[in-house]
């Protein structure tokens, strides 16, 4: 697999040779992304909006807040944003990759082997930005899902049987301390607190690998196990899954996640600390 990740120096040197995409994007503040890219963006780079693009919000009582689009809707949006087959794809956002791994992770499943993430994100870069918006020359990948493992509310059940299933919520609302979103607080039954801050270093990009190998062993994950992760709604989720594949580990995504989790009444609940 491609080094998932790339610096800001790797991208300057690359510019035009990479389809640059945008996906800047915070659950405090959805609607903000796209003023923020029309502010100011990385030369090229087209806006991706990760609720209506990446996500299908429309049925969140069943299967969480942000569900994977069709396979039909991404290809649409892929060749939207230039996506064409051979080409490398570069995502970045302004959270340290907290979006953008959703981009990542998506597009890797769908079939795109080439695609990296600015480590740093926009803050990263030192080079020029551009403003208003980017449209793309429309591409022509086929898209087709199935190049990573997804796991189902039955898969996550069952997970931590055969191996750690990581929960990357604030450990706050892993213990069900606090629930701002969704209708019950606590975690899944076997899961392990792992949240997404911990895969980042001071300066706002990725641990290097053997700091990350070494954060999920101090949890006392397995590493030559199986390993997947879950989040409130699947996305934050895949930052984990981003940390890990830098770190040489590959993982599973549950993307119904906690939001899906909680509203399904049947599905027990566990509180406190432990797993």
């Amino acid at each position: 697999m491609t080094d998932p990740l790339i610096t800001a120096e790797e991208l300057a040197e690359r510019l035009g040779e990479v389809t640059l995409l945008d996906v800047r994007w915070t659950l405090q503040d959805p609607d903000a992304g796209r003023p923020d890219y029309r502010a100011g963006h990385i030369p090229g780079a087209v806006f991706v909006d990760l609720h209506h693009e990446l996500a299908d919000p429309s049925r969140p009582a069943t299967e969480g807040r942000h569900p994977l689009p069709s396979i039909e809707a991404l290809q649409r949006s892929a060749r939207a944003w230039g996506v064409t087959t051979g080409r490398p794809v570069v995502v970045y956002d302004a959270t340290s990759g907290m979006a953008a791994a959703r981009a990542w992770w998506l597009l890797r499943h769908a079939g795109v082997h080439d695609v990296r993430v600015l480590d740093g994100g926009l803050a990263a870069w030192s080079g020029p930005l551009e403003t208003g918006e980017v449209t793309a020359e429309p591409g022509d990948i086929e898209l087709r899902y199935g190049s990573l493992p997804v796991l189902t509310a039955d898969d996550a059940a069952a997970f931590p049987r055969i191996g750690t299933l990581l929960d990357a919520r604030a450990g706050e609302r892993y213990r069900g301390e606090v629930e701002p979103i969704d209708p019950r607080a606590g975690h899944i039954p076997g899961a392990v607190s792992a949240p997404t801050t911990g895969n980042i270093d001071p300066r706002g990009g990725f641990l290097e690998p053997g700091s990350i190998r070494a954060r999920f062993q101090e949890l006392g994950v397995d590493l030559s196990a199986p390993v997947a992760v879950y989040c409130g709604s699947g996305v934050t989720a895949a930052h984990t899954l981003l940390a890990l594949a830098a770190a040489g580990v590959d993982g599973a995504l549950y993307p119904g996640s906690w939001s899906q989790w909680s509203n399904l009444e049947d599905r027990p609940v566990a509180t406190g600390p432990q797993p």
